[in-house]
C-alpha cells in the first residue's frame, strides 16, 4: 500500500512540466492570440452577426414554413444567444485592444486574459451548440479546435487542463440543455409539427453522445500529454547543450586557477628558501631574526592557501555527469565518517524518493558535502548527531539539509563564515565554506546557514536540477 501511495504521490511530478518561461509564454500569446487569433475572431464575429440577426439559419425546413424560432422556448433561447453574443463582442473588443498593446502588460495579466477568453469561447460555442441541434450539432467539431487552441496558448498545466475540461463539460451541458428544451417544446406545440420535434429529440442514453464527450476528454489529456513530451524533449536537448558548455567552462576555469597557482607557487618557494638561508647567516639582531621568522610563517601560510587553490583547480579535471544526490551524500558520509575511525556520531538519513538528477561535476558537489560534514565533525569533537535530509524543491530543484548538534556559531560571525580566509580554526585556511558557496552558486544554487549557540548548526543547499554554470568575474 505504501508503494502505491508513493507512486500516486510522485505521479503529478512525473507528469508535470517545468514552469513556462515568461518570454516563451508571451511569444505563444503573441502568435496564437494576437497574430492569428484576432483576425480569425473578427471573421467569426462578422459571420455570427449576420447569421444571428439577418439570416434564417435556425429555421427547420422540415416544418413546412413553421420554424423552431416561432415556438416560445426556442425563441427565448435564440434571444439569450443573441444577448450573449453581444456581450461576447464587447469582451473580445476589449481583449483585442489589450492584446494589441500587450507589450505594456505583465505576463501574469496576459495569462489571465487568455484564460478568460478561453472560458468565453467555451460558453459561446456551447450557446451556439444549443441553438443548432445540441448533441447533433455540427459545431461539435469546433470544440476540438478550441481545446487545441487552449493547449497552445496556455502552457501552464493547471490552467490548461481546467480550461479544456470546462470546454468539454460545456458541450455535454449544451447537449442536455437542447434535449430538455426540445422536450419542453413537445408540450407546447400542435399535432402538425409534433412529429418533426419528436424526431429531433436525442436519446440521452445513446452511446454516440457518450463517446463524443469522452473524445473531448481524451483530446484534453492528449494535448497535455503532447506538451509534456515536448517539454521533456526540450529539457533533454537543453541538458545536452549545457552538458558540453559546463565542461568547457569548468576546464577553462580550472586551467586559469592552475596557471595562477603555478605562477605564484614558484616565487614563494624562492622567497622561502632565501629567508631560511638569511636566518642561518644572520647571527646578530634578534629583531631581524623575528621578522625573518614572521616572513617564513606567512610564506608557509600562503603556500597552504595556494595548495588548496591547486586542489580546487584539479576539480575541473572531472566530467559533468548526471548525479544522484543520495548517492553522492552517502559517499561523502563514508569519506568523512569511515567505519574504522569509530566516531561517536549518529548519522540520520532522511532522503526523499525519486529526486531529479543533478547535472554537474561529481567533485564539485562532493566537495560541498564533504566540507560541511568535516566542519560538523570537528565542531562536535567526534560526538553528537548529524541529520542529512533531501527534499524536492520548487522549480525543479533539490534541497539538501545538513544539521549537527554542535555548539553552534555566534550570531556576529554567521555573516562572515562564507568569506574567503575567514576562519575560527587555529590552522584553518578559511577556504572550506568559501568553496562550498562558490561550488553551489556556479550551478545557480544557494547555500544558507542557521545556527544558535548550544543548539547546533544547519546548512541548507538548494540546487536546480538543470541550470547553466555562472562564472563570477
Amino acid at each position: 500500500m505504501s508503494l502505491a501511495w508513493q507512486i500516486l504521490k510522485e505521479l503529478p511530478r512525473v507528469l508535470g512540466t517545468e514552469p513556462a518561461d515568461p518570454a516563451a509564454v508571451r511569444t505563444r500569446i503573441r502568435y496564437m492570440e494576437r497574430n492569428v487569433g484576432l483576425p480569425v475572431r473578427a471573421i467569426i464575429i462578422l459571420l455570427l452577426f449576420y447569421y444571428l440577426f439577418f439570416s434564417k439559419w435556425f429555421e427547420d425546413p422540415t416544418l413546412a414554413g413553421d420554424t423552431l424560432a416561432d415556438i416560445p422556448p426556442r425563441e427565448m433561447i435564440l434571444d439569450l444567444v443573441r444577448r450573449f453574443f453581444l456581450i461576447y463582442v464587447v469582451v473580445n473588443t476589449g481583449a483585442a485592444s489589450l492584446l494589441i498593446g500587450m507589450r505594456q502588460l505583465p505576463t501574469l495579466w496576459l495569462q489571465r486574459l487568455v484564460f478568460l477568453l478561453g472560458i468565453f469561447d467555451a460558453f459561446g460555442v456551447a450557446a451556439l451548440d444549443i441553438a443548432t441541434g445540441g448533441f447533433d450539432s455540427i459545431l461539435y467539431w469546433v470544440f476540438f479546435g478550441v481545446i487545441i487552441r487552449n493547449a497552445i496558448s496556455t502552457p501552464e498545466a493547471s490552467r490548461q487542463i481546467v480550461l479544456n475540461l470546462v470546454t468539454s463539460v460545456s458541450y455535454l451541458l449544451a447537449g442536455f440543455a437542447d434535449a430538455l428544451i426540445t422536450k419542453w417544446e413537445l408540450e407546447m406545440v400542435d399535432d402538425r409539427i409534433l412529429p418533426a420535434l419528436q424526431s429531433s429529440v436525442p436519446d440521452l442514453g445513446a452511446e454516440p453522445y457518450v463517446l463524443r464527450f469522452l473524445l473531448l476528454i481524451l483530446m484534453t489529456f492528449c494535448c497535455y500529454g503532447v506538451q509534456v513530451l515536448l517539454d521533456k524533449q526540450r529539457r533533454v536537448e537543453e541538458e545536452a547543450r549545457e552538458f558540453a558548455l559546463r565542461q568547457q567552462q569548468l576546464q577553462a576555469t580550472g586551467r586559469l586557477a592552475a596557471e595562477i597557482a603555478h605562477q605564484l607557487k614558484n616565487p614563494l618557494g624562492i622567497i622561502n628558501n632565501a629567508a631560511f638561508t638569511l636566518q642561518r647567516t644572520v647571527k646578530e639582531g634578534k629583531t631581524i631574526t623575528q621578522q625573518i621568522q614572521m616572513i617564513r610563517e606567512e610564506v608557509e601560510r600562503s603556500d597552504r592557501i595556494i595548495t588548496d587553490l591547486m586542489g580546487y583547480a584539479r576539480l575541473s579535471e572531472g566530467r559533468v555527469e548526471k548525479l544522484s544526490v543520495s548517492e553522492v551524500l552517502d559517499h561523502a558520509l563514508e569519506q568523512v565518517f569511515p567505519r574504522a575511525a569509530k566516531y561517536e556520531i549518529e548519522v540520520e538519513r532522511n532522503y526523499a524518493p525519486a529526486l531529479p538528477l543533478l547535472l554537474m561535476q561529481r567533485s564539485h558537489i562532493s566537495e560541498v558535502f564533504t566540507n560541511i560534514l568535516i566542519n560538523a565533525r570537528e565542531a562536535m569533537n567526534g560526538k553528537g548527531k548529524i541529520t542529512v535530509s533531501t527534499a524536492y524543491g520548487k522549480s525543479y530543484s533539490v534541497v539538501i539539509a545538513i544539521a549537527d548538534t554542535g555548539p553552534g556559531i555566534p550570531q556576529d560571525k554567521l555573516p562572515k563564515i562564507f568569506e574567503p580566509y575567514f576562519t575560527t580554526k587555529e590552522k584553518g585556511t578559511g577556504l572550506g565554506l568559501a568553496i562550498v558557496k562558490h561550488n553551489t552558486e556556479i550551478y545557480g544554487g544557494a547555500v544558507e546557514v542557521e545556527s544558535e549557540l548550544g543548539k547546533g548548526t544547519r546548512f541548507t543547499i538548494k540546487l536546480p536540477a538543470r541550470t547553466l554554470i555562472k562564472i563570477r568575474r
